[in-house]
């Protein structure tokens, strides 16, 4: 018997994924403090742990969105556990959960050349800005993303992100200290954002928007709905240089970069709209 026949595989329960971020956390990538009870409602089979003597010994999701598109997260084995072939084998139980599916990920810099020996190929790299913000009232025009209907809010995510996620927009919008800002021009709704508490500062995720003036409209709002002083961290696809111009007007500065990847093809998105990724984890 070798040394990785005792690793136990498993799904999480859903109130265990809180370890995941926790592990996040001390890897410094700052997940929202609310964020595993979101997480949970996108596929609740999705999160796996495995298990050394009943200790936990590595962690990974990989969440089906529907039956085209899956997005994987949380790859993180224990430190001293690292070098054994335990993340491997937890890896191969995430991707026989997502059967066929397209895999999205967001997978840190040092890791991008293991990814693409399983197949994953570089779509582009998102970067994380973080710094602190001066904020003052609310643009005009600005309204609580709660307020406006939720099928437009569904139908404008349709246009950046790969498969529906009804279930967990709902969670992320109305979960508390989440605070969620929108833009209407002449009835409809040309950008919106979520600010969230994390375990450093507030992130903001997403940021959808028409067109730069729009983004940073709600942008200010969501700033200020964070009540300003602590810091302020916007995953910004690099692609999308009107978003990396915001964010360095803002004074953000880079902070993290990670790769986003995909095993197959997926839906056409409009890049050019995102200002701020949703979350890392999740997509």
């Amino acid at each position: 018997m070798n040394e990785q026949a005792d690793l136990r595989i498993r799904a999480m329960a859903p109130d265990e994924i809180a370890v995941a971020a926790d592990w996040a956390a001390a890897e410094g990538w700052n997940p929202g403090c609310g964020d595993a009870a979101c997480f949970a409602t996108v596929d609740a089979e999705g999160f796996f742990i495995g298990e050394l003597d009943g200790a936990a010994a590595a962690t990974i999701s990989c969440v089906n969105y529907d039956d085209r598109f899956a997005f994987l997260g949380f790859y993180i084995v224990r430190p001293d556990l690292r070098g054994r072939g335990y993340g491997l084998r937890i890896w191969n139980a995430a991707v026989e959960h997502a059967g066929d599916r397209t895999i999205g990920l967001d997978g840190v810099v040092a890791q991008q050349g293991n990814y693409q020996k399983s197949g994953f190929r570089l779509a582009y790299p998102n970067v994380r800005y973080g710094g602190r913000v001066a904020t003052g009232a609310a643009p005009p025009g600005i309204i609580a993303l709660a307020d406006v209907p939720f099928a437009l809010v569904e139908a404008d995510d349709a246009t950046v992100f790969p498969a529906p996620r009804t279930a967990f927009l709902r969670t992320w919008i109305d979960t508390s200290g989440h605070a969620g800002r929108a833009l209407v021009r002449d009835g409809r709704l040309v950008a919106w954002g979520v600010i969230r508490p994390a375990r450093t500062g507030c992130k903001i995720g997403p940021l959808v928007a028409d067109d730069r003036a729009a983004a940073e409209a709600v942008f200010a709002a969501l700033a200020a709905a964070a009540g300003g002083g602590g810091e302020i961290f916007l995953d910004v696809p690099s692609v999308n240089r009107d978003a990396v111009a915001l964010a360095g007007d803002y004074g953000l500065s880079p902070v993290f970069e990670t790769a986003r990847m995909y095993t197959g093809a997926i839906r056409p998105l409009r890049l050019e709209r995102v200002f701020g990724v949703t979350t890392f984890e999740l997509g």
